[in-house]
């Protein structure tokens, strides 16, 4: 129980705040300590999600505007690049895995794979439809990348990676 309240509180004793429990008239850098401690896994979602999203839209322009490679050709290699920098991030900075065997590591892996090619199919399918409407494909692509990075944070969440806090509330 111990560990679990230094968990909750920061070095200077700033407990969680809930967005529902933000009285907006008096906010103060508490307030917003405590906003950024209960959401920390969504912010650093975001943050490497527009990592994983400057990897993706980057590959693509690269690909498809500067060495003139099919769009759906450069759509695919894209996806498969933030794929990969999205697993890396994700596991140890934003959801700190907590798999510690092979098979569990595996698992989780797959797992996470399983999510990815759900919505990297979502994406590439969205992109076959969408290329043939005339606007740049750049546009087109960077709606696609929101729908695709909300849904992973979901399947990341709550499918994909093993922590204690998720197996405590299965077993209740």
């Amino acid at each position: 129980m111990k560990e679990e309240k230094k968990i909750e509180n920061n070095e200077n004793n700033v407990e969680k705040v809930k967005l529902k429990d933000v009285d907006l008239k008096n906010i103060n850098l508490k307030t917003i300590k405590g906003l950024c401690l209960e959401y920390k896994d969504v912010i650093l979602y975001v943050v490497f999600g527009a990592l994983t999203t400057v990897v993706n839209l980057g590959s693509f322009f690269i690909l498809n505007t500067l060495l003139k490679v099919d769009e759906n050709v450069s759509n695919f290699i894209a996806i498969v690049l933030a794929v990969l920098v999205a697993y890396f991030t994700n596991k140890d900075m934003v959801f700190h895995s907590e798999a510690e065997t092979r098979k569990e590591k595996f698992v989780e892996f797959c797992k996470f794979m399983l999510g990815r090619a759900f919505t990297m199919v979502i994406e590439f399918v969205g992109g076959l439809i969408l290329f043939k409407i005339p606007i740049p494909h750049i546009i087109t692509k960077a709606g696609l990348t929101v729908i695709v990075i909300i849904l992973n944070f979901f399947i990341s969440k709550f499918f994909a990676f093993k922590t204690k806090k998720k197996e405590e509330v299965e077993e209740e």
